[in-house]
């Protein structure tokens, strides 16, 4: 039940996932636009600082949640934060492209106070290996809160109200449902009792190692073979690539809203089906991994989402460049690469809880931040300076470098 503030929190958000770029893009005049290098480079700048911004937020978040062992505050704070921050951004002074762009980069930076606190709230009710499964059904639950959302999005678009007045009605709707999120969520998250099981994992995780080796030490004195290995998975090369795929993730996402309004010309409702059919495809990955979590070897499986990824950009890149049914197969892609990013997210997410040591749970977030924080900038700007194409080609490319680091530091 303590989910249920969530659901609300991420169908307010998948609401603004397609409207703040296209908000950005077609509400603020054109030499505003160009006072951050014109639309498509504005959207990049504002995403980039709002993440950037984040990264610094995200460890001091993770760092006071543990450090207080008080969790369900900062949820509180970072809902009640969003549910005032969007009813600011309709009033007259926030028209202004720069107030909207400073309050757009604090609502962000509150808004990942809750990512640590939801993250540890797991790990501490939950057992390690039900983690895989808790986390699954987590976001699955809130990924059908995304795809709720996007619906209200295709209902609000495909009326014949103004843009100014459907603006301003999307914000008053995602403030609401903030604070709808922020009720339940006082009503119904608890802090954990006892705060033990990170701990108790790092331990095990020493346990085995040391187990490995006085069975490795016995069996060569005594003359047998031993195909074991004492080889830990390498934090430097699991920190990379976890940028690396953040990287991509946002460098392909960023101006995707763009490129399905104007590249395919789609009109504003169809582009919300498209990011329902992505939140589909990551709400099956969520399930799925769910139902099958105890039956998966996640250190082998977790590569390969992500080489599947990369093959799935390369198969888009085609589909333009033939112009084989561009809308059709990008939707198409769009499901399936929804689906890779479930499966790579929950592997992702259950190892670093495992691997980073308690009093630094922000890490995770902080790494993807960066990431995220690399591509939301590169994303629009190579757009704009190669077109779409030339970018999912690197998008590709950096998805590749993502897997080979995967496989090559494991």
């Amino acid at each position: 039940m303590w989910r249920l503030g969530f659901f609300f929190h991420d169908m307010a958000f998948g609401l603004l996932t397609v409207f703040i770029p296209l908000y950005l893009v077609f509400h603020f005049s054109t030499s505003s636009l160009h006072l951050l290098g014109g639309p498509l480079l504005a959207l990049g700048v504002m995403t980039s600082i709002a993440i950037f911004c984040s990264i610094p937020a995200s460890f001091l978040w993770g760092y006071l949640c543990d450090a207080t062992r008080h969790y369900k505050i900062f949820i509180l704070l970072s809902f009640a934060s969003i549910a005032v921050i969007l009813f600011l951004m309709t009033l007259p002074f926030a028209q202004n492209l720069i107030v909207f762009v400073v309050l757009y980069v604090v609502m962000q930076m509150l808004h990942v106070a809750h990512e640590s606190p939801k993250n540890v709230l797991v790990t501490e009710h939950y057992s390690r290996p039900d983690w895989e499964r808790t986390f699954g059904v987590y976001e699955g639950i809130t990924e059908l809160g995304t795809i709720s959302g996007l619906a209200m999005g295709i209902v609000l678009f495909a009326s014949t109200l103004s843009f100014s007045v459907l603006s301003a009605y999307t914000f008053y709707i995602c403030s609401a449902l903030s604070v709808v999120a922020l009720v339940l969520a006082a009503l119904l998250v608890a802090d954990p009792l006892l705060i033990f099981e990170r701990r108790l994992v790092g331990i095990e995780r020493k346990m085995d190692t040391a187990n490995r080796g006085f069975e490795g030490s016995s069996k060569l004195m005594d003359g047998l073979p031993w195909k074991g290995s004492l080889k830990e998975q390498s934090f430097a090369g699991f920190a990379l690539a976890i940028v690396l795929f953040a990287l991509a993730t946002s460098l392909f996402f960023t101006p995707l809203p763009i490129y399905l309004r104007v590249g395919l010309g789609l009109s504003t409702s169809v582009v919300y089906v498209a990011y329902i059919l992505n939140s589909l495809g990551s709400t099956v990955g969520y399930l799925l991994i769910a139902r099958q979590a105890h039956s998966i070897n996640i250190k082998k499986q977790m590569p390969r989402f992500v080489l599947l990824r990369s093959i799935l950009i390369f198969a888009l890149v085609a589909v333009i460049v033939f112009a084989f049914e561009p809308t059709i197969m990008t939707f198409v892609l769009l499901i399936f690469l929804g689906f890779t990013y479930a499966m790579y997210y929950i592997m992702m997410l259950s190892l670093s809880m495992e691997v980073i040591p308690q009093g630094k749970a922000g890490f995770f977030d902080g790494l993807v931040g960066l990431g995220s924080a690399i591509g939301a900038f590169l994303g629009p700007f190579l757009a704009f300076r190669l077109n779409y194409t030339p970018m999912f080609i690197i998008t590709a490319v950096v998805f590749s470098v993502a897997f080979l680091t995967l496989k090559l530091f494991r």
